[in-house]
This record gives structure tokens, C-alpha cells and sequence, in this order.
């Protein structure tokens, strides 16, 4: 039976809660997620990022002006997972000044915050991981030593690098529930469709190919499954039994 903080959708101790391994110490993250500064400092880099991801696709071919503006968030995938991710970041705030030592195992959460914990924690993983493949794919086309190939490369690879570092702290903080886990998985593969059925994928040197859309519809799957294995999702409330 669940207790009494837990049916008011409490979580009791979040973190990785399968079988891989805890990335990081809880102390870590419990110590630079709840003090204003580092927090703060975080939203902002990610702010940054997700103004110089747009930028990418606004200059890129096709560019943003080539797809309505609902579907921004299907087309832009990596400004997409920032903006996912400030928004996850920002369910913190309210509770910074709260002098817990467990603040983050013990962040409040329902349907809709379970729902965007998930969302940022698979579009950060998916398109981390996504970009070195499809970077790597094609490799004569983007190593080299001019100061833009070197960006353009090392440069992009190190900052999605860095998404996936990000995602791996939010099952500190956030829980998830198979109705998120459903809703992230129709999404993903939603904007599989979209990328490679209307050829609306992220701008790259080369045409995508049936390799890299099976690549991403794997990938879409394994983000969901290892979401389902990192996050805690012991809460009634939030899994609908």
C-alpha cells in the first residue's frame, strides 16, 4: 500500500532507479540543482543554446520558414529538447529556498510535470546520441581543421555531448508514468514521421537514407525504454493504477 505522501504524487527517493548504473553522486546533483546561482547559470546556458540552435535552422536549408509554426517543435529537434529542458529545470525554482537536504527526492510532481520530465529526459538523450551518428556517418564531409569545420564538428558534437549529461539529471528530480512514457513514444515517433517522411530532418551535408531513419526510429525506441528503466515510477498517482 502506498503511503500517504506517495498518493499525493510525492516520490520518496528519486534517482536511477533500474538496472544502469548511477551517473552521477545524489550529493552532486542535489547540491548544484537547488542553489540559485548554479541553477540560474543553468537555464541561461541552456537559453543560449536553444537562441544558437534556432539561429542554425533559420539560416539552414530547409530553413524554418519552410514549415508552419506549430510544427517548429517537430522540425527544430535540438532547440526543441533545450526548450524541454529549461522547462523541466524551472519546475525547481519554486523550491530552491527551501533549506532540504533531500529537496529533490522529495519534489512535488502530477500527470502534466511527470509528462515533460519525460519528454526533456528522451529529446535530450535522442538527439545527444542522434547528432555524433549522423556527424559520424558522414565524417569526410565534416572533420577538418578550418576554424568553421572545426566547429562544425567538434564544436557541435562536445555541446550535444552536453544534453545528454543534462538528461541523465533529471530522474534525480522527476518521475515518470507509462501514460508519459506512452505520450513521449507516440511523440518520437511522431516526429520520425515528419523528419524523414516529409524529408523535414535536421539540416546535414547529405541526404538522410533509409540507415540513418532506421537509426532514429531505433533511437526513438531505446530512449523511451531506458526512460521507463532511469526514472522512478512507483507513484499511483501519476501511474494510473
Amino acid at each position: 500500500m502506498m503511503s500517504s505522501s506517495e498518493d499525493d504524487g510525492v516520490a520518496q527517493s528519486r534517482g536511477w532507479h533500474g538496472r544502469l548504473p548511477q551517473p552521477f553522486p545524489t550529493r552532486w546533483v542535489q547540491y548544484y540543482l537547488t542553489k540559485p546561482a548554479s541553477l540560474g547559470w543553468l537555464l541561461i546556458a541552456d537559453g543560449v543554446a536553444f537562441l544558437v540552435g534556432v539561429n542554425f535552422y533559420v539560416h539552414s536549408e530547409p530553413s524554418l520558414q519552410a514549415v508552419s509554426a506549430l510544427l517548429y517543435p517537430l522540425f527544430g529537434d535540438s532547440p526543441t529538447g533545450l526548450a524541454l529542458a529549461s522547462l523541466s529545470v524551472a519546475t525547481i525554482l519554486p523550491y530552491v529556498k527551501r533549506t532540504q537536504p533531500q529537496l529533490l527526492a522529495n519534489m512535488p510532481s502530477n500527470h502534466l510535470v511527470s509528462i515533460l520530465h519525460t519528454l526533456a529526459f528522451v529529446w535530450l538523450i535522442k538527439y545527444g546520441i542522434w547528432t555524433g551518428i549522423a556527424l559520424n556517418l558522414r565524417p569526410d564531409l565534416y572533420i577538418g581543421f578550418t576554424p568553421a569545420l572545426l566547429w562544425e564538428y567538434w564544436g557541435i558534437l562536445l555541446t550535444h555531448a552536453f544534453f545528454i549529461l543534462q538528461a541523465m539529471t533529471i530522474p534525480y528530480y522527476g518521475e515518470t508514468s507509462r501514460t508519459a512514457l506512452f505520450i513521449a513514444l507516440v511523440l518520437l515517433l511522431s516526429n520520425d514521421v515528419f523528419d524523414y517522411g516529409f524529408g523535414l530532418y535536421p539540416p546535414l551535408r547529405y541526404e538522410a537514407g533509409t540507415i540513418l531513419a532506421m537509426i532514429t526510429l531505433g533511437l526513438s525506441v531505446a530512449v523511451i525504454l531506458l526512460a521507463a528503466d532511469a526514472f522512478d515510477s512507483h507513484s499511483t498517482s501519476l501511474s494510473g493504477d
